[in-house]
């Protein structure tokens, strides 16, 4: 009896220890970030999946920047795009607008696409052109073709707004399309609870994806300037 009682012990134990290590590992992922001494410049970015943002609120946790989609493929616009643009102006937030490129889409119509949303005359943040696989078509096109196009994006969208396109591409879609293909254009890298480490140097860091913050019900993504960047060196 005196045994079976010990190893039940030793089980319960075992158990609490092992429950406690898991909720300790959760905890951690989910608090991680960027050391603040480093990377002090804050900010989110979102789209029509967060809902209704209060951006004063906002403005008073630690964000100093957002980024928002604007555009997607040849034809989709962010019916959030207007509403988070002007609330998150009035909140005083640097602003910048990303388009989610489509793999199955020419360039250039994605670009008039993006154009007929972005507002002009304003200060912004460079517009960005994300490429990723997460969401997009089936279709992985020839690293040839996928140049062509961003390509063609990239040109028609600096000439209209003279202000240099900004690439945000995680590991995957970085080192099938971007690596070495002559874009030199500026990076926003995705790198969860990690330093990044495919690309040596980039502008913007996307450290979190379920992060958390005032006036955003859910999760929302969080990210950091470069290091000894400002964000006067990127608006226009």
């Amino acid at each position: 009896m005196y045994f079976l009682q010990l190893v039940l012990k030793i089980a319960f134990y075992v158990t609490i220890g092992t429950v406690l290590s898991i909720a300790g590992v959760a905890i951690f992922f989910m608090s991680w970030e960027p050391d603040r001494s480093i990377y002090p410049v804050r900010g989110i970015d979102v789209s029509h999946h967060q809902g209704p943002i209060n951006w004063a609120n906002v403005a008073t946790d630690d964000v100093a920047f957002v980024y928002m989609k604007a555009s997607e493929g040849g034809d989709f616009q962010d019916r959030s795009f207007s509403a988070n643009w002007s609330g998150a102006g009035e909140a005083g937030l640097a602003r910048g607008a990303y388009h989610f490129f489509s793999l199955c889409r020419p360039g250039e119509l994605q670009a008039d696409n993006f154009l007929g949303v972005l507002p002009r005359g304003e200060a912004m943040l460079p517009p960005v052109l994300d490429i990723e696989f997460e969401g997009n078509c089936a279709s992985r096109p020839a690293i040839s073709d996928v140049h062509k196009e961003v390509s063609a994006f990239v040109a028609k969208v600096e000439t209209a707004t003279g202000h240099r396109v900004m690439l945000y591409a995680p590991g995957d879609a970085y080192e099938t399309y971007l690596a070495n293909q002559g874009l030199t254009r500026p990076l926003w890298v995705r790198s969860m609870w990690r330093s990044p480490d495919y690309a040596g140097d980039w502008t913007v860091w996307q450290f979190h994806q379920r992060g958390s913050v005032a006036g955003i019900t859910g999760d929302v993504d969080l990210n950091v300037l470069a290091a000894g960047m400002t964000l006067d060196q990127l608006m226009r």
